[in-house]
């Protein structure tokens, strides 16, 4: 193994000469105790050397031994259920080894070589393949079927055999002829380097939203299948419960969580939650579909940004299989600030806040891995990473560099809001800040799956909302009594979708997931009132109190507490609103007669 020896240790960064051959991006082992270290930046025969674990006692004289690889992860079936650090090392098996604290230099695999899998093939001898075919199926948990890949590096060839049976990882299960020559073994786990992005036939527009089950997410602001997002907000705004959330929710069929420099009490919430969970879709636990990678503040700053690209990498192996992967990031802002930390002992030129001017284009970098995409493979399977990443500005100044360089690559902004999280209305989402580039692309879907006129019926209310806040200026200048009943009704509509529809009760189990169809109808149903009391505004004797008063409107506000599965009692009350109301208006009418 070729060596180089250690010249300067600045924390995290270790200098390195007598390593001229070496690559960018090579892992190596520092000192005696093989610390793991990437190359980070070559000068001549010097190397920069990102160290992810501590570096106390590394000093000037001691060996940096070469590897001559990458950062790699290992890709196979034993992923799902796992909680890792940032470089993939299982915390399970590190506390088995040396107790509660990680001690440096361990090196434990990132997948169970020893347990044995049964491999059900799905393609014969003597057939055809080409890259990203799948040879055959391991049944990984009860909710997901792993499926076997051909390897990208194989082009296209033909199945010389295949086994089918109980294996362990490293047995060779296929062999495939190229078309070359030459023979492949295929086995149950493949290697791949994180910072590359996985391969892909073609990439789509996304058009499926995905369905986090939060009715200001779906309903207003929705994030496509294979889009990204950010959630920028002060602390104590509600990211991290916002992102718990649509991990345990939404509609993909695999869950990616990084807990990227997040302080560990709440990373600790989520590793003892998460496997005591329920899947809502299927009432499996929730960790079957799950990978957790945690990489607290306490942890060595570089191994950050390594968690981001192990999980993304992760997450499109499984959209390869044809699956729908959200990815999860908490925070990208600890991110960015490992990349300031490393760019300042590095000596590089700082960028805005000081911050690396190559800030942008790592933002992009990561994001672009998002997509909805045609996989490998002559069966032409979708799959799709989505990835919604959580911002943590300084004081929630939403200038700051972190944030506008992912505002610029990402197409939703669920911006959360301070004032709204102390007055107790969750999730905190401003819904006059946020905003959705998505809304186009699902449109159809909405129109096909969920009712031809959401989309219009959204608008709407969106236009009532925008609406109420500049009422709202005029309130609090002369008071509520100068406005017009149209006015006052306008403001009234607005306060019942946000107490009504916006607001959601995470503690209540009808509240805290609602489908598409029924947020529909809880919108509508709002929305109806709006549009027959309308009818009815311009009357002589109209009284708003009066109106406010009828009967049906506690019917209204207890809307959402109607089944998921009874979604015929929204017509029921469909009908039963504009017959009152109507029956108001009937009222008005006799009274005026009566006057005149």
């Amino acid at each position: 193994m070729e060596k180089g020896i250690i010249t300067k240790v600045s924390g995290p960064l270790v200098v390195a000469s007598g390593m001229r051959d070496a690559k960018m991006y090579e892992v190596v082992r520092v000192s005696d105790e093989k610390l793991m270290g990437e190359i980070i930046e070559l000068n001549e025969d010097e190397a920069s050397i990102q160290v992810y674990e501590e570096t106390v006692g590394i000093g000037p004289g001691d060996p940096v031994y070469r590897t001559g690889e990458t950062m790699t992860v290992e890709l196979g079936p034993g992923l799902l259920t796992s909680i890792y650090d940032g470089i993939q090392r299982p915390l399970k098996l590190i506390e088995e080894a040396v107790g509660s604290y990680i001690t440096r230099g361990i090196d434990v695999p990132g997948l169970d070589y020893e347990k044995s899998w049964e491999f059900k093939p799905t393609t014969s001898k003597g057939d055809k393949v080409v890259s990203g075919d799948i040879l055959g199926e391991v049944d990984e948990t009860t909710l997901i079927i792993h499926k076997i890949m051909v390897p990208p590096h194989v082009k296209s060839g033909e199945v010389e055999e295949i086994k089918s049976g109980s294996f362990k990882l490293k047995d060779v299960v296929a062999v495939i002829k190229d078309d070359d020559g030459k023979t492949h073994n295929i086995t149950l786990v493949q290697r791949w380097s994180i910072r590359e992005p996985r391969f892909v036939a073609k990439k789509n527009i996304p058009n499926t939203p995905l369905v986090t089950g939060t009715r200001i997410l779906d309903t207003l602001f929705p994030i496509a299948k294979g889009g990204a997002g950010c959630i920028p907000g002060p602390f104590g705004a509600g990211k991290t419960v916002t992102q718990q959330a649509l991990a345990k929710f939404c509609d993909a069929q695999v869950i990616v969580y990084i807990g990227c420099g997040e302080r560990g009490n709440e990373m600790t919430e989520v590793l003892q939650e998460f496997p005591e969970l329920k899947d809502p879709n299927t009432g499996e636990p929730l960790m079957k579909r799950t990978i957790l990678i945690a990489n607290t503040s306490n942890m060595p700053v570089a191994a950050r940004e390594a968690s981001v690209y192990t999980g993304i990498t992760i997450a499109e192996y499984y959209r390869d299989m044809g699956y729908n992967v959200a990815l999860m990031a908490d925070s990208t802002s600890r991110w960015a600030e490992a990349l300031r930390e490393m760019s300042g002992r590095l000596e590089e030129m700082p960028g805005e806040e000081g911050y690396p001017a190559y800030l942008g284009s790592k933002t992009a970098e990561f994001y672009e891995r998002a997509g909805y995409v045609t996989c490998l493979g002559s069966d032409k399977r979708n799959g799709s990473v989505t990835v919604i990443g959580a911002v943590s500005p300084p004081g929630g100044d939403l200038s700051e560099p972190v944030t506008q360089n992912t505002l610029r690559v990402t197409k939703v902004f669920w911006g959360l809001d301070s004032k709204l999280a102390y007055k107790r209305h969750f999730p905190a989402i401003n819904w006059l800040s946020s905003y959705s580039l998505y809304l186009d692309n699902v449109s159809d879907f909405w129109k096909k799956e969920v009712a031809e006129d959401y989309a219009e019926i959204r608008g709407e209310a969106m236009g009532l909302l925008q609406q109420e806040a500049s009422l709202e200026e005029i309130v609090r200048l002369v008071g509520m009594d100068a406005l017009s009943p149209k006015e006052r009704l306008i403001l009234e509509t607005a306060k019942s979708l946000r107490e009504d529809f916006l607001f959601q009760n995470a503690f209540d189990y009808e509240d805290a997931f609602t489908p598409l169809k029924k947020q529909y109808w809880i919108l509508r149903v709002i929305m109806t009132v709006y549009k027959e009391a309308l009818k009815l505004i311009d009357k002589e004797d109209f009284s708003f109190d009066d109106f406010a008063s009828l009967p049906i409107m506690e019917k209204v506000v207890r809307a959402k507490e109607i089944p998921k599965d009874r979604l015929e009692k929204y017509e029921d009350l469909e009908k039963e609103i504009i017959s009152a109301i109507h029956e108001f208006g009937t009222t008005l009418s006799e009274k005026q007669k009566t006057n005149n």
